[in-house]
């Protein structure tokens, strides 16, 4: 059971169609499309449905994937992981533990120390830069 849960037409009240798409019809925007990717400033990145917290600026790093990437989330315990066999791959999806929104998916090709690439969707977050 999520602490939040929504019917569809509430959330499109709340959010655009390109966030309703991506949070909750697990879609995913093009590859360099997002300002998010290029975003350099400091700050937190939080889910755009909740606005549970999930990424500190200080993780993000330029992947060349098109999409933010960070090596790990603000609290373990803030994020779901989930196995995803969509697509002929098997790949581990992300979604917000609060909302259930789909953030996009986690790999183990990034830096250290954790050696984990967080490939998120820019229009699954919102960005709350650092005073």
């Amino acid at each position: 059971m999520r602490e939040i849960q929504k019917t569809k037409e509430e959330w499109q009240q709340e959010l655009t169609g390109q966030q309703c798409f991506v949070l909750f019809e697990k879609g995913t925007e093009r590859p360099f499309s997002h300002p998010y990717n290029d975003n350099k400033e400091k700050g937190t990145y939080v889910c755009a449905a909740c606005g549970t917290p999930l990424f500190s600026s200080e993780t993000k790093y330029e992947s060349g994937s098109g999409w933010p990437s960070f090596f790990q989330p603000i609290a373990k315990e803030n994020v779901e992981e989930i196995v995803d066999k969509t697509h002929g791959m098997v790949r581990t999806e992300v979604v917000c533990r609060t909302c259930g929104g789909h953030l996009g998916h986690v790999f183990s090709d990034g830096p250290k120390p954790t050696g984990l690439r967080y490939c998120m969707n820019g229009a699954a977050l919102k960005f709350d830069k650092a005073e």
